[in-house]
């Protein structure tokens, strides 16, 4: 392997003021303002994640795809928890696996994983996976979500399975195989090992992870209780097109981020 070329971005430029409590889309009027935004919903979605619990360890990471450089992605140092990433901490990591901007290591199972669903899927700007209680657990089960809740019907025909389960993922050739299992798909369960969810945006791909997790529980707690009674297909589709369209799972992020930015404003660091 050759030496690396640092890049050298300013992970400042493009700061704008904070938006308003509530739905505030914004529009973007350079890569930098772009960058620096999704920057910022990444440093915020690490702080939301030890929020909730989502965090184990060294385990999980979320990638946010550089708008500039497509083939390069801003992710998680390794060892740092994620209730003290800010936006400085993150890392810009290549197709590669070399880290090209930041002091600090990659998760190799970030980079196995990541790297390929990033280069497989040109939409997918964004991408969460971590080992939370409830996802890991279903998981274990070897089966997809059913619609029994409104809130489920957001991944109804919109998830996969990735059953091959043989360790920590090392190699891109793994990294390949999940891609390949995504397919087309939003989100998919990792058999043995947890929930991963993609977007076009990382506000996306954070709300639909929250949302999974909560559904994992849910089902989890229905299954246990009794026979679960799903909702019709027709009835599934249509919630799904109301709640999982990319403006409505943006919008379902908005307060979430809201919150964590009150309550930790220095993840803007």
């Amino acid at each position: 392997m050759g030496k690396v070329t640092p890049l050298k971005i300013d992970v400042n430029d493009g700061r704008l003021p904070l938006k308003d409590k509530g739905l505030d889309m914004k529009d973007f009027s350079s890569v930098a303002e772009l960058r620096r935004d999704q920057l910022e919903k990444l440093a915020a979605g690490f702080r939301m994640f030890a929020h909730f619990g989502f965090n184990e360890g060294v385990a999980g990471h979320i990638t946010y795809r550089d708008p500039e450089f497509p083939d390069h992605f801003w992710v998680n140092p390794l060892g740092v928890h994620f209730s003290q990433i800010s936006v400085s901490d993150l890392i810009l990591v290549n197709h590669e696996g070399e880290v090209v901007q930041g002091d600090k290591a990659v998760n190799v199972a970030a980079f196995a994983i990541h790297s390929r669903l990033h280069k497989a899927r040109p939409d997918v700007n964004a991408a969460a996976h971590s080992h939370s209680i409830y996802g890991r657990t279903f998981s274990t089960l070897g089966k997809l979500l059913d619609p029994i809740s409104q809130d489920a019907c957001a991944f109804y025909e919109t998830q996969a399975i990735y059953k091959d389960f043989s360790g920590v993922v090392e190699e891109v050739d793994e990294g390949d195989m999940i891609a390949e299992a995504l397919g087309d798909k939003k989100v998919i369960i990792l058999q043995n090992h947890g929930i991963l969810t993609t977007g076009p945006s990382v506000d996306i791909a954070l709300w639909f992870y929250t949302s999974m997790e909560r559904c994992c529980q849910a089902q989890l707690m229905a299954d246990a209780a009794g026979e679960t009674q799903l909702i019709p297909h027709d009835t599934a589709v249509k919630t799904r097109s109301f709640i999982a369209n990319d403006v409505a799972a943006w919008a379902s992020f908005q307060p979430a981020f809201d919150m964590i930015c009150k309550k930790e404003p220095d993840l803007f660091d």
